[in-house]
């Protein structure tokens, strides 16, 4: 009889893109010390190109991306039947942007991410 394996836990996975080295370093070190995995992205082509797409639990997206911006992203992994929640990560966001944002469900968070206010959206995402 074999003994049964216990079920261990599997961390939601984040999926970070972002543009700055330094801002992408910091936030996969703070997600991680929260206890998620995380995979992170130079921008969204780089993401794109990942085949199959890692299954993630929730995008964490710079709006302010070389080539395609963080919402055009989101559009373009909606369209490839790819939905997962979002978060928007910006500076000083337009209405066009928080409005756009809100039509394809993501949710917008300020920079500077000085508060707790990214890791709140991102369990409220989660579930957990």
């Amino acid at each position: 009889m074999r003994p049964q394996a216990e079920s261990i836990p599997v961390k939601p996975s984040i999926l970070v893109v972002d543009d700055d080295p330094a801002i992408r370093s910091s936030l996969v070190f703070s997600l991680q010390v929260e206890g998620f995995a995380v995979r992170a992205y130079p921008n969204g082509a780089a993401l794109l190109r990942e085949v199959p797409l890692a299954k993630a639990g929730c995008l964490v997206v710079d709006y302010n991306l070389p080539g395609m911006n963080g919402l055009d992203l989101v559009c373009e992994l909606r369209n490839r039947e790819i939905v997962v929640p979002a978060i928007l990560i910006t500076t000083h966001p337009s209405s066009v942007v928080r409005e756009r944002a809100a039509a394809i469900g993501a949710v917008v968070v300020e920079k500077p991410l000085l508060d707790e206010t990214l890791f709140q959206e991102i369990r409220s995402a989660l579930r957990v």
